[in-house]
């Protein structure tokens, strides 16, 4: 048994706000209350004292790198990292080697899963070898385990298998994730098409990329009634027809990450290799234009992708090294930093995108704190600095190593075991 006491508590799901205390037993909370005493019988006390108690966060975008890439990050280091960061649920993308297009696959790294702390989902694939070409097994795939499907990644470029696909996850109740870059568009990716492209003399990604394919899956989304997810958010135009679609349809979510709500294209001529990702960062109107959707609910999700490499494999020149940083350590200081307390939301507001939201699209019961709900729990030090460096993930890939942060994850509890004291 865990006893939280004198913790501030914030469940985003209920409203309920407060001072109070939290008493778990197992995987369970079983009381909620101001003065609990400690039960008979074995029980750690811990001391809230000063410290935020929110639901364990939630994040719907990783990659664990695992089958295949594991000297990049494995499940257990993913795993580390995440209960480093606070989070207590995340969602394994499906591009692994081989990726998760069976189910053999899905059960291997639901099973490493299973061995680490925290609760680790996953994703299968939309198609077979993420070539876009065939459809997956959906049906026995969810019946595996699948959270969901996604060929991130990869876009889909096939729009009648994108609508297929719509229609059979709407009829699985199970959403469909959308990595949305037109290839066709793009000369070297990774870079914004603008002032960052222009200084290193490169093609680079143009808004359109993204624009035109966004445009195509919520209006697929909308005709067959999917719960469709907009991944990794770059442009003020996407941000825009989210907005629009989420009038028309309640199955519209859409996800920002945090290097794009709080970074442009200038960190890609600082930091080179570190601050290449796709889709890229953009310009301070994306930049703006996303925190405002985030504010105002029209971006429903925070999500990190995080994306770990190899230092050989970030030290390649800009267009050959692989794209994606890290963010699972980083992702709440991040948050409280740049959107909390430059007064764009509140701590409830970024609780809810960060646990509450993440966690209903995908059906998880997380993200909320409740007698009898889950006893996955972050106590958090919203004041106290943060200057990233040291990380649990087997990768430093990021640009924010350094940076003076607010807001540390002081312990992390899944399933009513403490996971991660800093």
């Amino acid at each position: 048994m865990l006893l939280i006491k004198n913790g501030y508590m914030i469940d985003p799901k209920s409203g309920l706000e407060g001072n109070y205390d939290i008493l778990t037993d197992k995987d369970k909370i079983i009381k909620i209350g101001k003065g609990l005493e400690k039960p008979g019988g074995e029980c750690r006390v811990i001391d809230g004292s000063g410290l935020l108690a929110a639901p364990g966060l939630v994040d719907v975008h990783v990659h664990f790198r695992e089958p295949g890439f594991t000297h990049k990050e494995d499940i257990a280091s993913g795993a580390a990292a995440a209960a480093r960061g606070g989070f207590t649920s995340v969602v394994m993308m499906a591009n692994t080697r081989p990726c998760i297009d069976n189910g053999e696959t899905l059960q291997y790294v639901l099973e490493k899963g299973r061995e680490t702390g925290i609760h680790v989902y996953a994703c299968a694939n939309v198609t077979r070898g993420m070539k876009g070409k065939i459809m997956t097994a959906l049906t026995e795939l969810k019946g595996c385990g699948a959270a969901g499907f996604t060929d991130d990644g990869v876009p889909l470029m096939d729009e009648q298998i994108v609508r297929w696909a719509m229609e059979r996850t709407a009829a699985l109740d199970v959403p469909i994730s959308f990595h949305e870059e037109n290839p066709k568009l793009i000369v070297n990716n990774g870079i914004n098409r603008g002032r960052a492209s222009e200084y290193f003399g490169v093609g680079g990604s143009p808004r359109e990329a993204e624009i035109t394919l966004v445009e195509r899956d919520l209006q697929l989304a909308v005709e067959t009634g999917a719960t469709v997810n907009i991944q990794h958010i770059s442009a003020r135009e996407s941000v825009e027809l989210v907005r629009r679609a989420k009038l028309k349809s309640p199955n519209i979510h859409a996800e920002a990450t945090p290097h794009h709500f709080t970074l442009t294209e200038d960190a890609v001529i600082r930091y080179g290799t570190l601050a290449k990702m796709n889709p890229p960062l953009r310009e301070e109107e994306d930049r703006l234009a996303i925190i405002r959707g985030l504010a105002d609910g029209t971006i429903d999700i925070i999500a990190t992708d995080h994306a770990p490499h190899s230092v050989a494999e970030k030290a390649k020149p800009l267009t050959e090294a692989p794209s994606g940083i890290i963010g699972l350590e980083t992702a709440l200081p991040l948050a409280i930093t740049g959107l909390v307390d430059r007064g764009y939301m509140n701590l409830r507001s970024l609780l809810r995108l960060m646990s509450t939201n993440p966690a209903a699209m995908y059906h998880l019961n997380a993200g909320y704190l409740a007698e009898g709900g889950p006893a996955d729990i972050v106590l958090i030090d919203t004041a106290a600095e943060v200057i990233p460096g040291e990380y649990a993930s087997k990768a430093s890939n990021t640009p924010f190593t350094g940076w003076r942060l607010k807001g540390r994850v002081v312990k992390t509890i899944a399933g009513g075991r403490v996971v991660y004291e800093g």
